[in-house]
């Protein structure tokens, strides 16, 4: 058996996740005769059929699934590679932080400015996303280090945990729900956050439908937000939400009250970064933030025993 080129893994995966051949090619622009020929070209390297064929459909055979799923992989260490080389070979060098805008628990200020101090630092280049974003960037070479909610994919990665802190509903000042002064999960059952989960289960991904949910009302599709949109629909009570602590004191707004929910876990804010990683600059930036952490942990402890 011949290895395989990375030119016919992005073909294989092209059709595998499109099952089929014509939006394959499309997707890769190219005419659909030579893709055919490259699939057949593949089983024949291979000795397997991967995909079985009729003239109304393809599906992947048991071999084509495995395939499918270590080619993911191996494309993605491939891309990985090349981002993590060239940015190796800038000439000013920085450390890339992946997070999501204001979930650092109030304490990336502090942690800057000690990390600044350290003799292996870099300058920080940050790679801002949204939930659930900042785990692809360590896989695909856009970052060497994360701060991210838990849980999370960590396979392949170390984490060093940071910080833990409770979370608030935040709901329309003029919703029924601020009546209560403590709420559970059940309470909201029906109302949603704003990228579309289920606000009383969370843990579920937001339910993918084309037409009208069971309420008649049009369906919710999975959305991206920053802070202010996210505010914004909070305030017109489209949504509910889950603020930590550390963003409900930094961004007071007139339209939303917060409530505690007495079931819904804290938020578990970690350090990731690839097991590979050798970079000073990675270990002095996830020393500086535990340490930070560790003596802001320490004051809030002394200042809840003073009062």
């Amino acid at each position: 058996m011949s290895d395989l080129e990375v030119r016919q893994l992005r073909y294989f995966v092209a059709v595998a996740e499109e099952l089929h051949f014509g939006r394959a090619a499309d997707r890769l622009g190219m005419a659909q005769p030579p893709l055919s020929r490259a699939i057949r070209e593949i089983e024949r390297q291979l000795g397997v059929t991967l995909l079985e064929r009729t003239t109304r459909r393809v599906t992947l055979t048991s071999a084509g699934e495995i395939l499918l799923r270590d080619a993911r992989t191996a494309l993605d260490a491939v891309t990985a590679a090349g981002r993590r080389a060239m940015h190796a070979g800038r000439p000013e060098p920085t450390l890339r932080l992946a997070m999501k805008a204001d979930y650092d628990g109030g304490l990336l200020p502090q942690i800057l400015a000690a990390y600044r101090t350290e003799p292996a630092a870099l300058p920080l280049e940050f790679v801002l996303g949204g939930r659930d974003q900042q785990e692809p960037a360590l896989r695909d070479g856009r970052a060497d280090i994360a701060l991210l909610p838990r849980p999370f994919d960590d396979r392949g990665l170390d984490v060093e945990p940071l910080l833990t802190e409770p979370r608030l509903l935040a709901v329309a000042a003029a919703d029924p729900l601020t009546a209560h002064e403590r709420l559970h999960l059940a309470d909201l059952k029906g109302r949603f956050l704003p990228d579309g989960r289920a606000a009383d289960r969370e843990d579920l991904p937001p339910v993918r439908t084309a037409g009208p949910g069971a309420d008649g009302r049009p369906a919710r599709q999975p959305r991206q937000l920053d802070l202010a949109q996210i505010f914004n629909l909070v305030e017109l009570g489209d949504s509910v939400w889950f603020p930590p602590v550390s963003v409900v004191r930094r961004h007071p707004r007139p339209g939303i009250v917060h409530r505690p929910v007495v079931d819904l876990p804290p938020l578990e804010l970690a350090l990731a970064w690839p097991q590979e990683s050798r970079s000073p600059a990675v270990a002095a930036f996830v020393r500086t933030a535990c340490e930070v952490a560790t003596t802001a942990q320490a004051t809030a402890t002394a200042t809840s025993t003073a009062t």
